[in-house]
């Protein structure tokens, strides 16, 4: 039986009278990558900063690596490395020195964890060069690095790739694809590029006004596709319009 990382339980959150997240049962198992399907404001990135104790449900609750109660969950986010929205970064620094810093915010007391970051996602050359001076998916790739201090056994990412070009995106994914091969690193990972996802998920989630419309793996999408003359954008539209006809989802 598969080991669940992360699950979340009924998981709801107001905003006012608005629900952004309405009864959210997700499940995902160690060393998978898990693509998280929706449209903008479609729940995503508040699922993602609760997952990550950033923000707090109003009903429902998160599971993580087995654990439930609050004071498990402050321990075992521990094993959480995140990139929610874009990087925050020290433009005139080098990229040690910003990994220096977050080390000494995080109390990580390990110091070879910055090169390890660093070799992680293929920044161990840039020596002097400041961060305003790299390309997007250089940053991107440092904010990677940050998220990867702690060596998290969980790595939560929130379009990690919006606004990238091709050579950009393909530098990521092919990271992405050696934590998991290398690590065992389960990733949760959110993205408009639909067609990019694609050639990373073992899973999906789809999710529609809040609330969680589907969770398939990848060969049944796969197969779903297949049988229905579709390609993932195809699906993905058919499916929430769907939901949305019938007034939100399963």
């Amino acid at each position: 039986m598969a080991e669940h990382i992360l699950k979340t339980h009924g998981l709801t959150k107001n905003f006012g009278n608005k629900p952004a997240l309405l009864e959210v049962g997700m499940e995902i198992e160690r060393g998978a990558i898990y693509g998280f399907i929706g449209k903008n404001g479609a729940g995503k990135t508040t699922l993602m900063r609760i997952v990550c104790g950033l923000a707090s449900a109003t009903k429902g609750g998160v599971e993580l690596f087995g654990k439930t109660k609050p004071s498990e969950l402050m321990q075992t986010r521990a094993k959480i490395g995140s990139m929610i929205e874009m990087p925050s970064l020290y433009k005139n620094l080098t990229a040690v020195d910003n990994l220096e810093i977050q080390r000494r915010v995080m109390g990580i007391d390990d110091r070879e964890c910055i090169q390890r970051a660093l070799k992680a996602v293929d920044l161990t050359d840039t020596g002097k060069k400041k961060v305003k001076q790299f390309s997007l998916g250089m940053k991107q790739r440092l904010g990677l690095a940050i998220a990867l201090l702690g060596d998290p056994e969980l790595l939560i990412l929130d379009e990690p790739i919006n606004g990238m070009d091709p050579v950009g995106i393909t530098e990521v994914r092919e990271v992405l694809l050696g934590l998991v091969k290398d690590k065992g690193m389960t990733i949760l990972i959110s993205s408009h590029i639909l067609t990019e996802l694609h050639r990373l998920a073992t899973h999906y989630g789809i999710i529609n006004d809040g609330r969680l419309i589907k969770q398939v793996t990848a060969a049944e999408l796969d197969a779903e596709c297949a049988r229905n003359g579709q390609d993932i954008e195809e699906y993905y539209i058919s499916l929430v319009r769907g939901a949305s006809n019938q007034g939100g989802g399963k």
